[in-house]
């Protein structure tokens, strides 16, 4: 049975090592001279102006989870595409009703405003 996993086990030792070998070298060899605009906050080209700990909005989590709502429904459509000559009518009818779901979602979000940014 090990004999299964064995190139498996190499591959991860391989990577491990070549990452450990990189870092170190960078960390060895990399040039050091900070000063105060290196080690200075930067956001977004101007200064920090207020605290890291303050609250945000609610609208900002919400188009944050709407994002990952509509980036998964991408990462299910191709492997969906590759197959469907294989899956047939079923699965595009499976696919369909997913899609509009996801797209009665979305209108329901659209109507009650989550996507305004004011």
């Amino acid at each position: 049975m090990l004999e299964n996993y064995l190139p498996i086990l190499v591959f991860i030792g391989v990577a491990i090592a070549i990452a450990v070998v990189m870092e170190t070298l960078g960390f060895v060899l990399g040039t050091r001279r900070p000063d105060s605009e290196k080690l200075s906050p930067y956001e977004c080209g101007f200064e920090a102006f207020e605290d890291a700990r303050m609250k945000f909005d609610v609208r900002f989590y919400l188009v944050a989870i709407l994002f990952i709502i509509f980036d998964l429904e991408i990462a299910f459509l191709f492997p969906w595409a590759v197959v469907l000559d294989k899956i047939g009518m079923v699965g595009f009818l499976a696919m369909m009703v997913f899609l509009g779901i996801l797209v009665i979602g979305f209108i329901y979000e659209w109507k009650k405003g989550a996507l305004e940014w004011e």
